[in-house]
């Protein structure tokens, strides 16, 4: 799949990707941020965005889509950073295609899940595309109402927030979603799923530095997780962001862009 992507700067590679129900528009700012140390590339994610909707929905595919884009983009050595899902998809990469990576920075998600984080997301995440889903789109004349009817069913300002970015109108002037949520609703497992690894055996993945950032007040990444961790990632590091939730990017940029800074460094 062709990615829609944005790029800032001059320097070594740098590659992006966001989370769920975000975009690109997430990470602009930090990547102006840092353009004076390195390329940065946002890609859009399938299904979110501009970049194309399909009906399939899962980490090697995205991790496919990330393979075609550096290939087309030409980048045979780059740096990757994920927040959320997109950390997931950035590790997926990482265990396909290791070689490629100078170093890669996770954001705020462990690639394990139990039986209770995995029914807490599937629970929050198919109350938000049931609201996505359930606006009637047609009947909106103002962004105003559209965001009204998602709080009748989404608490959290933060994500109304995040979901509203990804309203727009189209040619005729009617109000459309830029998710397909209908795909990650049909996905939703896939996406609230632990990391399928592709590797041989229990062989580890290294060669490159590896950072996981965690937000001080989340509980995405678990207390002691991170001796699981470095059974895959040998070299992985982590740290904890202060003042921040699970959106830390946004609650605490300046410890997130001095991360990214150490680690293109």
């Amino acid at each position: 799949m062709k990615l829609f992507y944005r790029k800032y700067g001059a320097g070594p590679p740098l590659i992006i990707l966001h989370g769920l129900y975000g975009s690109s528009d997430n990470w602009v700012t930090i990547a102006k941020n840092i353009s004076n140390h390195c390329t940065v590339y946002l890609p859009d994610q399938r299904n979110h965005g501009n970049s194309p909707h399909d009906n399939r929905h899962d980490y090697e595919l995205m991790s496919d889509d990330i393979f075609e884009l550096v290939t087309d983009l030409g980048l045979k050595k780059f740096t990757m950073a994920g927040h959320s899902m997109g950390g997931k998809a950035a590790m997926m990469f990482a265990s396909r295609w290791p070689d490629m990576l100078d170093g890669m920075l996770i954001a705020d998600i462990s690639p394990f899940t139990d039986d209770r984080r995995r029914a807490a997301a599937r629970y929050e995440n198919l109350t938000i595309l049931k609201a996505i889903l359930g606006t009637d789109l047609s009947k909106a004349s103002s962004r105003n109402e559209v965001e009204t009817a998602l709080e009748r069913h989404i608490q959290s300002e933060k994500v109304r927030e995040l979901i509203m970015k990804s309203l727009r109108r189209n040619d005729s002037n009617n109000f459309e979603w830029k998710l397909n949520a209908g795909a990650l609703l049909n996905n939703l497992d896939k996406i609230v799923d632990g990391v399928p690894f592709q590797r041989v055996g229990n062989q580890q993945i290294m060669g490159f530095p590896v950072i996981f950032l965690k937000g001080e007040n989340s509980d995405y990444i678990m207390d002691g997780e991170l001796t699981d961790i470095t059974r895959i990632f040998k070299a992985a590091e982590l740290k904890i962001i202060k003042n921040a939730g699970h959106w830390l990017q946004a609650d605490n940029p300046q410890a997130v862009t001095e991360e990214l800074l150490d680690l293109i460094s």
